[in-house]
């Protein structure tokens, strides 16, 4: 683990592909595994990650994520721990099914979570609420009284509900945070000041190591 004065860094990383994402069926709580695009983005993604000296890997339970998880574990020897607080939003009635499908089925529902309402997806699903709820309380909780980077394995659904709490965006501003390619990250930097800490985003969506950021936009 990093010295106590470490900055901490949450890399908040999204498993690589599966079928159901090719074929664009909500996948939620469904346990699917990566396809051979996925293991071969994973693989990739992990030597790019593997550079920041992660002090700690934590997945979601799903199949998707813990082989994510295991592709940076393999380069880094650090034991993966699994918390089922991490796992995508539960779809209800909308899992297995195309967004075609549920917009047939559950047409004004679909389009109010669609544009980024806080409605239970599927009708008996979690909120958007209910998502950032639990996986932000994961993040805090591993994240206190420690320094250093911990990678989350995580799920897009999760990543957007995470970075619209913990950045103190109104619920329905947070569809304007853009979605996570498979295999791809955002990160999180937590900055200690004398009036308090806060969170920022450093990195969205990437698939490179995050650069320092330099001129009238630095934060200071």
């Amino acid at each position: 683990m990093s010295s106590a004065n470490t900055p901490i860094r949450v890399v908040l990383w999204r498993h690589g592909q599966t079928d159901w994402n090719v074929e664009n069926r909500f996948q939620g709580h469904s346990d699917i595994p990566l396809n051979k695009v996925g293991e071969y983005q994973v693989v990739e993604a992990a030597k790019v990650l593997a550079a920041l000296r992660p002090d700690r890997i934590i997945s979601s339970d799903l199949i998707r994520a813990q082989k994510t998880a295991a592709a940076l574990a393999d380069l880094t020897n650090i034991k993966v721990e699994i918390n089922p607080g991490i796992r995508e939003t539960n779809g209800g009635l909308w899992e297995g099914r195309t967004a075609t499908e549920n917009r047939a089925s559950h047409g004004d529902l679909f389009a109010k979570w669609y544009e980024g309402g806080d409605e239970p997806a599927g009708v008996t699903g979690e909120r958007r609420s209910d998502v950032a709820k639990r996986a932000v309380a994961v993040i805090e909780k591993e994240t206190d009284n420690f320094s250093g980077t911990v990678v989350f394995v995580t799920h897009g659904g999760t990543v957007r509900s995470v970075l619209g709490s913990i950045l103190k965006l109104p619920i329905p501003q947070w569809g304007i945070i853009g979605g996570l390619s498979n295999a791809c990250w955002s990160v999180l930097e937590l900055t200690k000041h004398h009036t308090g800490s806060k969170w920022y985003l450093a990195e969205h969506n990437a698939g490179s190591l995050p650069e320092p950021v330099f001129g009238d936009d630095a934060v200071n």
